[in-house]
């Protein structure tokens, strides 16, 4: 069977994912979709710390804290501020080739990939599929480094984008569109509530694009 995401462990307290109107559960857990989003308050770092992957048989993956998953997908929790699921999560790699082959040993293949800039940086974006979320990998095409892989940041769809920020006010930035064509994306400014995940929001996808 093809790998897909269970958990992501992130080290954050509760209390500041449900101020950004995320639904959770009173074991800390947020469900997202298919996916669960574990919090375990800060004394095991910050940002996202590891995950599991489903029928994934391995240690880590290029050094992300990696666990094996036999569990079947939750029940979509409820959210105010209106999130449907994971859209995509983003790992930023320091040596694309070594990512690359990493993904490739735990029987995950890459869909496409685009170079673009960061920062006025060039990058390339490698992007996989893990069940219903897009895996996309960021790494410099031309420079290598030592260290982990590591997962990044999360960008949500959400039924009603407008909505969505209306709820959060100031605390996200302005409505614009995505680069994907016909859908709309806002960010949250997670800093300013505690929480250690760069986040987004993003309206859902147009069908037949």
């Amino acid at each position: 069977m093809a790998l897909s995401i269970d958990e992501i462990l992130v080290a954050d307290p509760a209390a500041a994912w449900t101020g950004a109107g995320f639904g959770v559960d009173a074991d800390g857990v947020c469900r997202v979709g298919s996916v669960r989003i574990r919090l375990v308050g800060r004394e095991q770092g910050t940002g996202i710390i590891g995950w599991s992957l489903r029928e994934f048989d391995g240690a880590d993956v290029d050094g992300i804290p990696t666990a094996s998953s036999r569990s079947d997908p939750p029940q979509p929790g409820e959210h105010p501020n209106g999130i449907v699921d994971i859209d995509h999560l983003v790992m930023m790699s320091p040596d694309l080739d070594r990512t690359v082959a990493a993904l490739g040993s735990a029987g995950v293949l890459p869909r496409r990939e685009r170079d673009t800039e960061l920062g006025g940086r060039p990058v390339r974006q490698i992007f996989y599929r893990l069940g219903a979320v897009i895996l996309e990998v960021i790494g410099s095409p031309e420079t290598r480094a030592d260290g982990p892989a590591t997962l990044w940041g999360i960008t949500y769809t959400v039924a009603d984008i407008d909505a969505g920020a209306a709820l959060l006010g100031e605390l996200t930035s302005r409505v614009k569109d995505a680069v994907q064509p016909g859908r709309r994306i806002t960010t949250l400014r997670h800093q300013q509530l505690g929480m250690s995940v760069p986040s987004a929001f993003i309206s859902a996808p147009i069908l037949g694009r």
